[in-house]
């Protein structure tokens, strides 16, 4: 019998036993009329107890509510992704850690411009991952970001198939006469930032970016529209506890500053100096000194970090590195001043005659960096000059008949210098800027000397992950750095000429999510 049951027969006797009592209570005395009000006095604690005790007995029986299991569903009626306008969230799995609960997927448009913008932040990726999770802008397991930059230009040039513009390469294949206009892609990304931990970070970048392959043929060709990840690197650290951290894997060698002004075009220093390899580095940043070394697998690694391995351009020694150290000045809350220097112990400058790239070299050729850069207000002010410390021997052309041996060998040099003022319009920013940038890569004269650069540009930002901007540059020489000095022509010619000249105009829109 259920507790029901039981609870219905009592209360039923007990109302039996007043309908019988009453009759006699009418006939009763005084002293027996009293000891039947007693007796229901006493009935109704029975019953009062009784449904005390079948109460407890009942919450003893219920089942026990069971809590939902965790699901990695995000249902259909909420988002399921993080802004930066602070929209409701999704109910989906999380951990906690010391950085409080996480989603498992999300995006952040400030965050994925930042990370894929290739102007600015060049080779300080690892440290602007960092300060996102210092200041708890990362709250997903996985932020998955993207961006797509499409531009649309023309080229003039003074010498048929010859535009010394670098955005755009190799241009004997894809550029010809004096005249040439597209309208493209020039690069599509897609990253993923891992936070398993609150001391582990992981990131992984694909590129496609036809524009600017070393692969062969037309912008059209299956070798040039491949993707590939660009980088990825697993790193230890967490700036609320250390201003230490390790990374290692495929990134960008801390050489340099390498960053533009420009909202698209990169400087003459980005192309001649920033290279790309595989190795491990260790940092150290308390957002006024920072200071990073890595040691980088020997080889080619990807033309920009050269040294020989036993004569070969096999990259199975660690036999190169790079150190770099830049402090911060902060004048007020509006304006600082950033200075630094670097060093690489292997650059792109070793090759001998003819210069091929990712060919090996007989030996090292390092190079130096000095850069600095201004920010007050809406104003940044920016230069760098970087040196190799031998000569590029590639640059001696050691035929004795040919008409190029009488030029020397030369050290390669670049500097890089610019300004640009923005202007707040509420939300969305307007910008200005002027940069001038150059390549110096043999002696007066000759046809290698020198490729220099002048870009302004103007830029409005339509929202926080969007970028529409116009650019003019002017290219004076063209010095390709494959076959610089010739071995690719009739003759032992060179196709490089310091009088050539072409001027671009280009558009553009770069969007990130």
């Amino acid at each position: 019998m259920g507790l029901s049951s039981k609870y219905f027969l009592r209360q039923s006797v007990a109302a039996t036993a007043l309908l019988i009592a009453f009759p006699a209570v009418a006939q009763a005395s005084d002293a027996d009329t009293e000891a039947l009000i007693q007796r229901l006095d006493r009935l109704e604690q029975a019953n009062a107890r009784l449904e005390a005790e079948v109460t407890r007995l009942r919450g003893q029986e219920a089942p026990a509510a069971v809590a939902p299991a965790p699901s990695n569903i995000v249902s259909d009626a909420q988002p399921h992704w993080t802004t930066d306008k602070g929209e409701p969230q999704p109910r989906q799995a999380s951990w906690s850690d010391a950085e409080g609960p996480k989603n498992v997927v999300g995006f952040k448009l400030d965050y994925a411009f930042e990370m894929l913008d290739h102007a600015e932040g060049v080779n300080k990726r690892q440290i602007m991952l960092l300060k996102a999770r210092r200041d708890n802008r990362l709250n997903s397991m996985v932020t998955i970001s993207g961006a797509v930059t499409a531009i649309a230009n023309a080229h003039f040039s003074n010498r048929p198939n010859k535009f010394g513009y670098l955005m755009r390469h190799p241009t004997g294949n894809n550029q010809r006469t004096k005249k040439t206009q597209e309208v493209t892609v020039a690069s599509a990304q897609l990253a993923f930032t891992v936070t398993p931990t609150e001391d582990i970070s992981a990131y992984a970048e694909l590129l496609y970016d036809p524009e600017q392959s070393f692969g062969a043929g037309t912008l059209t060709a299956l070798t040039r529209n491949q993707v590939q990840v660009r980088k990825a690197y697993v790193m230890w650290g967490n700036l609320k506890k250390s201003p230490v951290y390790i990374a290692a894997g495929k990134m960008d060698v801390p050489f340099g500053l390498q960053d533009t002004v420009s909202p698209y075009t990169n400087s003459t220093n980005w192309h001649a100096f920033a290279p790309l390899a595989f190795g491990g580095q260790v940092g150290y940043y308390d957002d006024n000194l920072s200071v990073r070394a890595m040691m980088i697998q020997g080889g080619a690694q990807f033309r920009g970090a050269n040294t020989p391995v036993d004569g070969t351009a096999i990259p199975s020694k660690l036999n190169n590195f790079a150190v770099d150290a830049n402090y911060t000045y902060h004048f007020n809350d509006d304006a600082q001043l950033m200075a630094g220097g670097s060093y690489i112990h292997g650059s792109a400058y070793c090759q001998g005659y003819p210069v091929v790239h990712f060919n090996p070299c007989s030996d090292n050729v390092p190079a130096w960096s000095a850069y600095g850069q201004l920010d007050v207000g809406g104003l940044r002010l920016l230069g760098e000059f970087t040196r190799t410390t031998k000569v590029w021997p590639g640059t001696q052309v050691p035929t004795p008949t040919n008409p190029l041996a009488q030029f020397a060998a030369a050290k390669v040099t670049a500097l890089t210098a610019g300004g640009r003022y923005t202007l707040p319009i509420a939300r969305k920013d307007t910008s200005f800027s002027v940069e001038y940038s150059r390549f110096l890569a043999g002696p007066d004269g000759s046809p290698w000397h020198r490729q220099n650069q002048i870009v302004a540009g103007i830029s409005r930002r339509l929202g926080t992950s969007v970028d529409l901007f116009g650019e003019f540059t002017r290219v004076d020489g063209f010095a390709p750095l494959n076959f610089v000095s010739g071995g690719n022509q009739p003759n032992g010619g060179t196709w490089s000429d310091a009088s050539a000249e072409s001027h671009v105009i280009m558009l553009g829109v770069q969007a990130a999510f």
